[in-house]
């Protein structure tokens, strides 16, 4: 009698793929914090992969190379993307949840990087203009009326602020906070420079 073999049973490629999510997300962690102590140049691939505990060439299976890790690093495409995903008028209520709940369950705002990176190199004018290029004129883009521009740096700048109190000053009554209450007292100030004049 022959032994009928059973094919293996099925299994969800999720897993995996949640763990290469994960793995991506501690390099580019990793590579943000080195980039905001250090200048690019002297930071090398084993510098980020010991700080993300992973092996230099999982980092260059997931992102290519050193320069092409650190354009994702400097790019705050994504980012905005998220913070700018929401309706004209329910912008400023997402904005700020988005900030808030980045830091409450992630312990990070990746927009915030722009406000401890090093700034006085190439990498700090490729910081720049990114974050006027990809989060700031794309903000203004949407907006009506007299002073988009201007509007969109006060909106962002207003965003900042909470986020360096919340994240970096750890401001104990903010902390305290639930996150509801907090967006409800702080996204009019937000979304009254979206709406304008």
């Amino acid at each position: 009698m022959r032994a009928v073999s059973t094919p293996p049973p099925f299994s969800d490629p999720t897993p995996a793929r949640r763990d290469a999510e994960a793995t991506r997300a501690a390099i580019l962690k990793s590579a943000r914090y080195l980039l905001a102590r250090h200048a690019h140049t002297d930071i090398t691939l084993k510098d980020v992969a010991e700080r993300a505990g992973v092996s230099p060439p999982l980092i260059l299976k997931y992102f290519g190379n050193k320069d092409a890790l650190f354009a994702r690093v400097m790019s705050f495409e994504a980012d905005a993307e998220a913070l700018l995903d929401a309706p004209l008028e329910e912008l400023g209520r997402h904005m700020v949840r988005h900030v808030l709940v980045s830091q409450t369950e992630r312990g990070t705002d990746p927009l915030l990087r722009i406000t401890f990176a090093r700034l006085h190199d190439d990498q700090g004018d490729i910081l720049r203009a990114n974050f006027r290029t990809q989060v700031t004129e794309r903000l203004a883009e949407r907006l009506t009326g007299p002073d988009a521009g201007l509007r969109a740096e006060l909106a962002v700048g207003t965003l900042l602020g909470l986020g360096v109190m919340f994240g970096i000053a750890r401001g104990p009554h903010l902390r305290a906070s639930p996150v509801d209450d907090l967006v409800d007292r702080y996204a009019p100030v937000v979304q009254a420079q979206l709406a304008g004049p």
